[in-house]
């Protein structure tokens, strides 16, 4: 039991070791329509070589759109390929999406951007591949939508996801690590208003890079963590999560940069986006503490043995991100 424990704490950080570097480029499939006249629509159709979306799955609009799609090109470990559609009429209430997207494949955004109206986004899944074009965006789709993409993006933004892990290896303890969470949360909620309203921003290249020296600072912090001789790290967490949230917040506006926002719902969009990246924060830390305290109540020999293991992982997989983005 004790090395089946010890092995599920290192498990979170070798897991991601197999995974791309940039965290937060857009994983799930990507299908936008954008309205260049009455009658025009540009296609934009992106689907991951792998697992079988890009070779089975395609762009699905009404009987009265003609669909012609240019040859597809190989991009940053997708396929992506460009069209037009020559709609006779509106596209308001009826069905787009996708023909294809079978059981077993990964979701895909969906992203309508009518001329002169709100952006609609919607989730296209497996058995529920269409979705109707609404003349006005729900609100309440805006919400359940932005929120889902905010716990996907922290679960699946691996290194969002380590940095998360680190901190709570750090600290260990239930109120210490609920408070840097909520400090990390509040610091990357500022830099991603910030930056998605153009009050600021900073190119996305270092920012990737410096997100990776966050995760490697936290992993030495851990090695080096002794009993009874409390680092800075340990006395501040709050303020060492806050400057890296500030970070951090740049790097999920990138994403949102690729995703896109509804212009009429912007607000309500930042808001459950965030929220759902602190709905994805706490699973990581409650599943990462379970962990702990298994550990804690078998022998504390095998909790220190799981910690070095998995802040080892994580600083050889952030120190292969970090020289990978100053390379790329």
């Amino acid at each position: 039991m004790i090395g089946l424990l010890c092995r599920a704490l290192a498990l979170l950080a070798l897991l991601a070791g197999t995974l791309p570097a940039r965290a937060d480029e857009l994983r799930p499939g990507y299908l936008e329509l954008t309205q260049r006249s009455a009658n025009d629509w540009k296609i934009v159709w992106k689907a991951p070589v792998l697992g079988g979306l890009a070779a089975s799955a395609t762009p699905l609009l009404p009987p009265f759109c003609r669909v012609t799609m240019d040859e597809a090109r190989l991009s940053v470990g997708a396929l992506v390929a460009t069209g037009r559609a020559a709609c006779s009429r509106t596209l308001d209430g009826s069905s787009v999406g996708l023909a294809g997207l079978e059981p077993g494949f990964t979701d895909t955004l969906l992203r309508i951007a009518p001329l002169g109206r709100p952006v609609q986004t919607e989730r296209l899944l497996p058995g529920r591949a269409t979705a109707i074009v609404a003349a006005v965006p729900d609100t309440m789709q805006v919400a359940r939508t932005y929120f889902v993409i905010g716990v996907d993006h922290i679960v699946g933004g691996f290194d969002h996801l380590l940095f998360v892990v680190a901190l709570v290896l750090l600290l260990q303890r239930g109120w210490p690590v609920v408070a840097a969470a909520t400090a990390f949360t509040i610091a990357h909620s500022i830099t991603l208003a910030g930056t998605t309203l153009g009050l600021f921003g900073l190119p996305q290249a270092p920012v990737e890079a410096v997100i990776a020296l966050s995760i490697i600072f936290l992993a030495v912090e851990i090695v080096k963590a002794q009993p009874g001789r409390p680092r800075l790290s340990e006395r501040l967490p709050w303020l060492v999560a806050f400057l890296f949230g500030l970070l951090h917040g740049f790097g999920f506006a990138g994403a949102l940069r690729e995703i896109g926002l509804p212009e009429t719902d912007l607000p309500m969009a930042l808001f459950t986006f965030n929220l759902g990246v602190e709905a994805g924060q706490m699973l990581i830390i409650s599943a990462t503490l379970a962990v702990i305290a298994g550990l804690r109540r078998l022998t504390p020999a095998a909790l220190r043995r799981g910690v070095l293991a998995s802040a080892y992982a994580i600083g050889s997989i952030a120190s292969f991100w970090f020289i990978e983005r100053i390379w790329a």
